[in-house]
């Protein structure tokens, strides 16, 4: 079993309140989640309103299929041009890890 984790680091576009901000944030973890069938979720930077945080995690039986599906989340979320991605965390573990 693999699992791998994103964190997007992500500036926002002309926001300006709180309200604004989750008008921006929903549909991409929606997106994401939708598409690739991944846990995804605002996990940090609730409290500001030109910064957000997401996190995602995926699990695989296959590494290989894990990296493709990671690489397309990041892609999806780079492509959007209402945010900046800033950083990208990544983590993947296997079965081999302690």
């Amino acid at each position: 079993m693999y699992v791998g984790t994103l964190s997007f680091d992500l500036l926002l576009g002309d926001v300006r309140s709180l309200k604004e901000k989750r008008s921006v944030v929903r549909p991409i973890v929606a997106e994401l989640h939708r598409k690739y069938a991944v846990s995804v979720a605002e996990v940090a930077d609730q409290d500001l309103h030109r910064r957000a945080r997401i996190g995602l995690a995926a699990v695989s039986g296959d590494a290989g299929h894990l990296t493709d599906l990671l690489d397309r989340c990041e892609r999806l979320v780079a492509a959007r041009p209402e945010v900046e991605l800033l950083s990208v965390r990544r983590r993947l573990h296997g079965g081999d890890d302690d």
